[in-house]
């Protein structure tokens, strides 16, 4: 098990930007593939953006992607997602989560195969 913590959120305006970090504890976060899920109210928690064990390939949901960018440092067991021209839309709670392993393009989509989550922060873009 990993323990995770997220920070960063917060209300801003639309076209703004904000920088999520997720710190883990309890074991070496290199040992994980590293993804970002959001969950509006009333609505089903969906993938973000995740990022492989070394970092070298990273995946995005059609939605997010070119606006929003996933990195990691391992050596100080932390990942971020950096969230440029925020709209809206991307209000919802922002969930860190940690896969045992690697994954696929396609698994790595996958909400079910991440059995480590943060508490979720909150992010709020207003019009």
């Amino acid at each position: 098990q990993v323990q995770l913590v997220e920070s960063g959120g917060g209300l801003v305006q639309a076209g703004d930007s904000l920088r999520l970090s997720c710190a883990a504890s309890g074991r070496s976060m290199g040992m994980f593939t590293m993804g970002w899920f959001r969950q509006a109210p009333g609505k089903e928690r969906i993938f973000v953006a995740a990022i492989s064990r070394s970092g070298e390939h990273t995946y995005y949901s059609a939605s997010v992607k070119g606006r929003f960018s996933i990195s990691r440092e391992n050596a100080r067991n932390t990942a971020s997602l950096q969230m440029n021209s925020l709209k809206p839309e991307d209000t919802a709670n922002y969930y860190c989560a940690a896969l045992d392993g690697s994954c696929s393009r396609t698994a790595c989509y996958d909400r079910r195969l991440y059995r480590n989550w943060g508490p979720g922060t909150q992010v709020t873009v207003s019009s």
